[in-house]
């Protein structure tokens, strides 16, 4: 039979190691756990904050005022978690023995974020050269509306003339730009236009946008008739040569002169409703007339403003004691704020670089 004290050691080794063994099982490993979580909140805050600063510069330019862009160049994400486990006892006597226990735990986060500000020769290539033509139209391609990219991105098709935007107000589309721009959308809607790029024996690429002629309803004929009188195309030709340029050489090319991302911004710009009293003091210039209802359906977004901050904004930034935001239940004006992000990356001609990375070592 065991004696008291060595039932009781007995008893007081196994709970030490039950103890023990609990308590290092509870030891995992964080890494798997952050990835998730991290990946969703860097990827929220990046864009809300990229949405913000495109709507703020878009605002500054209607006062003249510079736009400054900062890219997120880099995201390191740092975890340490450390923890130690003491344990300890004494048997001396069937009534002296005792227990120690001890736990420790440090965690770290600590982010690293680099910016890097837009400028130099990058910030002339991203944002003051215009869109190549063959990139605005395989995003139309892609199924974006034809109305809707050509009135951002397109000066002019074949002369026709878009609206444009200076100091001294706003000068109106031509009548003829909107129609063609209505009949390329009913056009894509039917499927009877299409766009490619085409390599020759020479291995020189053209981009050739195309009309389909067989199976086609006489509505639609009508309409691609009525767009080759308006662009003094071909009316024969089922095949046109797209070129960056302000008119066509021949009737068988389609020469669409393009916005750069800058222009783009100022036409945005224009659409701004600020104060009466900023474009009456020479503060802000002068834009779309708020009271133009024809202006303002055709324009590309509506960018509202107030003293007090907006209960239900896509986005909102507070500039010159004013809140300037896209209200959220305007599809229109986000669907162009969309479009308008999309085309920073359409506007990078420059040298690749490395995409934001975002590291997250766990120890």
């Amino acid at each position: 039979m065991r004696s008291p004290s060595s039932a009781a050691t007995l008893r007081l080794a196994s709970l030490l190691a039950l103890l023990s063994v609990l308590l290092l099982s509870g030891c995992k490993s964080i890494g798997p756990a952050t990835v998730a979580r991290d990946r969703y909140h860097y990827s929220s805050s990046i864009s809300e904050s990229w949405k913000r600063q495109t709507l703020l510069n878009i605002v500054k330019l209607r006062y003249l005022d510079p736009p400054i862009f900062v890219d997120v160049g880099q995201i390191v994400a740092g975890y340490s978690l450390e923890t130690g486990i003491s344990v300890g006892g004494q048997i001396s006597a069937p009534t002296d023995n005792s227990l120690a226990l001890g736990a420790s735990g440090k965690f770290i986060d600590r982010p690293t974020i680099t910016y890097i500000p837009l400028t130099g020769n990058k910030f002339v290539k991203a944002l003051m050269t215009p869109l190549p033509p063959e990139a605005v139209f395989f995003t139309i391609q892609s199924g974006w509306p034809a109305d809707g990219v050509l009135l951002a991105a397109a000066a002019s098709i074949n002369g026709l003339k878009n609206q444009e935007t200076s100091i001294a107000g706003v000068t109106p589309p031509d009548a003829g730009f909107l129609r063609v721009l209505e009949l390329l959308r009913n056009l894509q809607r039917s499927g009877s236009v299409s766009f490619r790029v085409k390599q020759d024996g020479e291995k020189k690429q053209s981009s050739i946008l195309t009309f389909r002629a067989k199976e086609i309803d006489e509505t639609t004929l009508g309409e691609i008739r009525e767009l080759r009188q308006l662009l003094q195309l071909d009316p024969e030709a089922t095949e046109f040569t797209l070129v960056f340029g302000g008119t066509p050489s021949h009737d068988k090319e389609l020469a669409v002169l393009t916005r750069s991302l800058l222009h783009i911004m100022n036409t945005m710009a224009a659409q701004v409703e600020v104060p009466a009293d900023d474009v009456a003091q020479g503060r802000a210039t002068p834009g779309v007339d708020p009271g133009d209802e024809a202006a303002r359906s055709r324009g590309l977004v509506r960018i509202l403003s107030s003293k007090s901050k907006p209960s239900d904004a896509v986005v909102a930034v507070f500039y010159r004691d004013q809140w300037f935001w896209i209200d959220d239940r305007d599809i229109r004006s986000k669907r162009a704020l969309a479009f308008m992000l999309m085309l920073f990356t359409l506007a990078d001609t420059g040298e690749k670089e490395t995409p934001p990375l975002i590291t997250i070592p766990a120890q």
